[in-house]
């Protein structure tokens, strides 16, 4: 079995001619996007990686005038199939560049929807194809210029094999019966695709378990402030959110009300260097955020009143019965209904068939299979 090996360094704009005659012919290609996100502040979208049985093409995307976008009759042909593995992050980028993506099949999610115990590239390329793939890169600096040879290797390799594998697992697809359901839930990730959410809009995820409502309310707006405050530090180091405060660290914080320097530091994931350096401003929002909600002058409103009261037995009843379908049918749950399909139909309830073939990603397939138990279901 013979791999690509020519690989292209595209730097210029005045390449660019050049890739789109050569992808042109091809009806599969390998793509992968690597970006800056480990090391900076704001991310940039540094590499479009390129594969075709024949050629690999390293798109410079820091350089003028180097953009996906000069590719979008390929990206937005749904004739030529385009191979990616876990494409969730890479479309958001390629959506900033102001690229669609259709045709896509997701190596990883189809191998996660087959129910295959190890999916990640590497494990499909080493099964299939008996070739390593180095991953010790994974969080390296892309936007280092000029580029190492260890790294471009590494991005090069990303595309290399991704067509025959795609090819292996969409095979697999189709003879395990989950193709259409596979082929779904990739358009849905194109559809959904948009560009990475402003790191601005927060909203915290917390647990309620273990907490008294005011507790809650405090948690919620500590997190808040802090997350505000760990913006304002990252941007000053240039280093990712994350990097300064984590979200694990963040909900330490949030949630056992440290009131002491020493208490704060032993919290899981809060780094010595925020203690020392932002310790005392640290526990005056906790301290401030308190006193707020113990005097009532802070609510957490939140609204019920357009809830529908159904829908928690709704979803209940769809997970119990997608678990016993999955188990007959012998494949994952999410081949029976993804989760999205089942927080759309716990909420629209479709009442006929008509209304259930509307439902978005649904598809023949569960229609002609399930859609009397499902309306039966939701009509209970």
């Amino acid at each position: 079995m013979s791999f690509p090996e020519r690989v292209v360094d595209v730097g210029d704009s005045s390449q660019l001619p050049e890739v789109v005659t050569a992808l042109s012919p091809a009806k599969e290609v390998a793509i992968d996007v690597e970006a800056d996100s480990m090391h900076h502040f704001k991310a940039k979208l540094c590499f479009v990686q390129l594969g075709t049985d024949a050629d690999i093409f390293l798109m410079d995307t820091l350089k003028p005038g180097v953009s996906p976008k000069s590719l979008d009759s390929m990206f937005s042909d749904a004739s030529v199939t385009k191979f990616f593995h876990a494409a969730g992050g890479d479309l958001q980028y390629l959506a900033e560049a102001g690229v669609r993506v259709k045709g896509l099949f997701d190596t990883h999610r189809a191998a996660t929807l087959l129910g295959w115990p190890k999916v990640g590239l590497a494990d499909l390329v080493k099964e299939k194809l008996g070739q390593t793939l180095k991953k010790e890169h994974q969080q390296a600096d892309f936007s280092l210029r000029p580029l190492p040879p260890e790294l471009r290797e590494y991005i090069a390799d990303d595309v290399r094999y991704l067509c025959d594998v795609g090819r292996w697992v969409r095979e697999a697809c189709g003879n395990a019966g989950v193709l259409e359901e596979v082929l779904l839930d990739c358009q849905r990730m194109c559809d959904d695709a948009a560009a990475r959410p402003d790191a601005a809009d927060f909203t915290p995820k917390l647990p309620r378990n273990g907490l008294s409502k005011d507790q809650y309310t405090m948690a919620f707006f500590i997190a808040r402030e802090l997350h505000a405050l760990r913006l304002q530090w990252a941007e000053k180091e240039d280093l990712p959110t994350g990097r300064v405060l984590s979200n694990m660290a963040l909900g330490e914080l949030s949630t056992r009300f440290p009131n002491d320097v020493k208490s704060l530091s032993k919290l899981a994931g809060v780094r010595g260097q925020i203690v020392r350096e932002h310790g005392e401003e640290i526990l005056g929002v906790i301290s401030r955020v308190v006193a707020s909600v113990s005097s009532g002058e802070l609510k957490h409103s939140e609204d019920r009143g357009t809830r529908d009261p159904k829908k928690k037995r709704r979803e209940e009843l769809l997970l119990e019965w997608r678990k016993k379908a999955a188990v007959e049918r012998k494949v994952t749950p999410s081949v029976v209904l993804s989760n999205a399909l089942v927080e759309e139909l716990a909420t629209t309830a479709p009442a006929s068939p008509e209304a259930l073939e509307q439902v978005p990603y649904f598809g023949q397939k569960r229609l002609a299979l399930y859609g009397d138990v499902l309306l039966g279901l939701l009509s209970a």
